[in-house]
């Protein structure tokens, strides 16, 4: 655990003040085998019928009850952040080390903020490298993505057909996770009869337009279902230059789970979950809506002053941790209630 603790921080620190991400430079080639078996334990990250980092309580020795009466898919950020010659655009479903660190970091610190709630099933997934986003060889990016999402795809069919049984579900992303998350609502909830199990989607880290969808709107409070959740955390009074930001993009301020602007003290953040998953930081951080992005000012935790960036990215989940678990677990039991 100190190692992966360790492992954390340096990654939060680094994550977005690195010169530069080096990655695939050959063109995409298809990957020798095409279809992920979902009925394998191995291929997911966080799954009930196995022990998962995803099943962590912070701060406890207990894990989160598997007597659940909903369910959470969970979709990682990017981790495939490799730096070297030769490397494919999408890495291997059985790359132990990868697989490692996806379940040392966004399992454990991210995942398990929705284990209140339900049931989580997080697959491994062949996500695109993260270079995919910001390369020039847009065709291969564009492939390393829809091979992920594929991927996504597949065993959230797999999901459906051997352990939903018609249960209600809630759909989570962070980054690369929202950037598959949308499109699988889109195909498999929006304005079909799936929809009415949606509790609501937490589309955490991407920029998500109001009217992404057809028949899905914006969450405007705590227990309202059906409905989105949206927001980018920034340094307050920064603006980035270098990705849309306008009043078409939802964020929702995750201290109020409104999404006007008004401004919440970090007396009303329950914790957040930072370095050491064993300790929660109460009172913490802020936030602000403004202009299609969330404001934070600057939180002090263990080597904060080493965190140089105005990109609180890396921390969107993690500064609101125990928020986050408090309205999942609220938003399934009114869902539960009004079923009653």
């Amino acid at each position: 655990m100190i190692r992966y603790s360790l492992l954390l921080i340096l990654f939060v620190i680094f994550q977005f003040t690195s010169c530069k991400t080096y990655g695939p430079s050959a063109t995409y080639s298809s990957p020798e085998v095409l279809e992920i078996d979902y009925s394998n334990l191995n291929h997911w990250a966080a799954h009930p019928d196995k022990r998962d980092n995803a099943d962590k309580i912070p701060g406890s020795d207990r894990t989160a009850s598997s007597n659940l009466k909903a369910d959470v898919f969970f979709i990682h950020p990017t981790i495939y952040r490799s730096k070297g010659k030769n490397l494919p655009w999408n890495p291997s479903i059985s790359n132990k080390e990868l697989n490692n660190q996806v379940d040392a970091s966004t399992i454990l610190f991210q995942a398990s903020a929705f284990n209140a709630a339900g049931r989580v099933f997080a697959p491994r997934y062949r996500q695109a490298h993260l270079v995919s986003y910001s390369t020039s060889d847009k065709e291969s990016a564009k492939k390393a993505f829809a091979l992920a999402y594929n991927d996504v795809k597949n065993a959230f069919e797999h999901y459906l057909k051997y352990y939903n049984n018609g249960r209600p579900v809630i759909i989570a992303g962070h980054s690369q996770g929202t950037t598959h998350a949308g499109p699988l609502i889109k195909e498999f909830f929006d304005n079909t009869s799936l929809q009415q199990q949606l509790v609501a989607a937490y589309l955490i880290g991407m920029p998500v337009t109001k009217d992404y969808f057809k028949t899905i709107f914006p969450c405007e409070s705590a227990t309202e279902l059906g409905c989105f959740i949206s927001w980018r955390t920034f340094k307050r009074n920064y603006i980035p230059d270098d990705r849309p930001v306008d009043d078409s993009i939802l964020v929702t301020n995750p201290l109020n789970w409104t999404t006007d602007t008004t401004y919440v003290a970090k007396n009303q953040n329950l914790g957040a979950v930072l370095r050491d998953f064993n300790r929660i930081l109460p009172r913490r951080v802020d936030a602000q809506v403004h202009e299609g992005i969330l404001w934070a000012t600057k939180p002090k935790f263990p080597w904060s002053f080493l965190y140089r960036s105005k990109n609180y990215h890396i921390a969107d989940i993690n500064f609101y941790y125990m928020n986050i678990k408090e309205n999942a677990e609220r938003r399934v039991k009114v869902y539960l209630d009004a079923k009653n």
